[in-house]
């Protein structure tokens, strides 16, 4: 009997702390080198007055550097303010744990692209690729995000990360919070 609850305990923690399966939308090696990408996954959505945006991530890994690729779109009627990425951008993740780790991103200015939908919304979307420091995985696998901090050329905006949230957009459930500790191990080398 006592081996048979033994048994039990050991199959339970094993599927408790199990890591999710990487689920790539590209992983390609050809002769210029390697490149595969997560899946993007919504971090935040906002919606209020007319006016939307959505934030979403994927990790990447080419040629094994690790980056986070971050997309954002906003959606409106009315004027929207243009924040761009430059050399200087940063972005900024408050752990659970109190400690900050900074994101550099890449040396390519981008402001985004504006497209108008058949219901006249304007809809602006940027993206940005950011290289994780030496020595964050660690920090990052083990405590949940709970703020974001995106450094632009000339604004810097904060995004309170939720342990769990619904989304307007497809009414999926995301869960922003330990995205890291739940996708980091999809680039690892």
């Amino acid at each position: 009997m006592k081996s048979i609850i033994t048994s039990l305990l050991f199959l339970f923690n094993l599927n408790l702390f199990a890591q999710k399966t990487c689920d790539y939308s590209v992983n390609v090696t050809d002769s210029i080198g390697t490149y595969k990408s997560t899946k993007e996954y919504m971090i935040s959505e906002k919606n209020f007055a007319g006016n939307s945006s959505y934030t979403f991530y994927s990790l990447a890994l080419t040629d094994g550097l690790p980056t986070l690729n971050v997309q954002l779109i906003q959606k409106s009627k009315g004027f929207m303010k243009a924040n761009c990425f430059d050399k200087n951008s940063k972005l900024f993740l408050q752990l659970n744990n109190g400690k900050i780790i900074t994101l550099l991103h890449i040396n390519q200015e981008n402001c985004g692209t504006m497209i108008r939908d058949d219901k006249d919304f304007d809809n602006r979307i940027i993206s940005g690729s950011f290289m994780f420091m030496k020595d964050s995985f660690e920090d990052l696998k083990s405590s949940p995000v709970s703020m974001m901090r995106i450094k632009y050329l000339t604004d810097t905006e904060d995004y309170v990360l939720k342990k769990e949230f619904k989304s307007e957009l497809n009414n999926e459930v995301y869960e922003p919070e330990t995205y890291f500790i739940n996708n980091l191990h999809c680039v690892e080398n």
